[in-house]
């Protein structure tokens, strides 16, 4: 497991403790996801954690391991029944879910290099599929099993709400995905789940590694944010677990951006 970082609290601030949820996109230690899930069982929590394919379970399983993963499952969301196959399993075992992390997203490659008016109907579609409509699903199955209230996560980008080079179909995804978070707190809240959108800044994640001329986003981002540096995957974890909070409990339905203040300068 990667060197403690000092925004990680030691072990015995169990600020989380008796939750228990699932983290959705680890692919290796460069993943928001693994940001997140660091950040979670720091703070005493139970983890379940998926990884996409057996290709991939090989860097997921350790890190897996690394955090006492009480549950690790396969899941494609493209694969009929493996998501279904994972709240099942969560159900039999736990009964119950205080938080899921949603931090996954797709898009074609021609779909997301190209145009936005030239995309074609299934790379729109498999876009938002992926990026968008897997996290309802989530959610929807996610519900029943948040008897004691609970927090959804999902994780967008400043493209949603302006225009960013190269970032194309993805920000109108991600616009969508920023509404149907609203819907989904606005829908959930009277049973106690809240539902938020984090917003990092630029991240050198494998899924960025699909976007034209990332570097150069990543050295606007450093030179153009107030606080002048990028941002982690833990400063992403660490602000997502404090929404899981019981302090949080009243904040609902909000896109949190964690990117030392890029969003906010012109």
């Amino acid at each position: 497991m990667p060197r403690r970082s000092p925004l990680i609290p030691a072990a015995k601030a169990k600020l989380l403790e008796g939750k228990r949820g699932l983290i959705v996109g680890i692919a290796n230690e460069n993943s928001i996801a693994w940001g997140c899930a660091r950040a979670f069982r720091a703070l005493g929590t139970d983890l379940a954690i998926t990884y996409f394919d057996d290709k991939t379970k090989k860097y997921v399983q350790p890190l897996a391991d690394a955090l006492e993963a009480q549950i690790v499952m396969p899941l494609d969301v493209n694969v009929p029944g493996q998501l279904e196959n994972v709240f099942d399993r969560i159900s039999k075992e736990w009964g119950a879910i205080d938080f899921v992390v949603h931090s996954i997203a797709f898009s074609p490659k021609e779909a997301l290099q190209g145009r936005v008016v030239d995309v074609s109907r299934d790379g729109f579609l498999t876009t938002m599929d992926v990026s968008c409509w897997s996290f309802i699903r989530m959610a929807h199955l996610a519900e029943p099993l948040m008897t004691r209230g609970g927090s959804l996560f999902t994780m967008t980008y400043y493209g949603s709400q302006r225009v960013v080079t190269n970032y194309n179909i993805m920000g109108v995804a991600k616009a969508a995905l920023e509404s149907t978070v609203r819907y989904l707190a606005a829908e959930l809240g009277p049973k106690g789940i809240r539902v938020h959108a984090i917003s990092p800044g630029p991240l050198e994640t494998r899924a960025a590694s699909g976007i034209t001329d990332f570097d150069k986003l990543l050295d606007k981002a450093r030179g153009k944010a107030p606080a002048r540096s990028l941002v982690s995957v833990l400063d992403v974890g660490v602000a997502t677990a404090f929404l899981a909070h019981d302090a949080a409990r009243l904040i609902t339905g909000e896109t949190l951006y964690v990117d030392g203040g890029y969003h906010i300068v012109d």
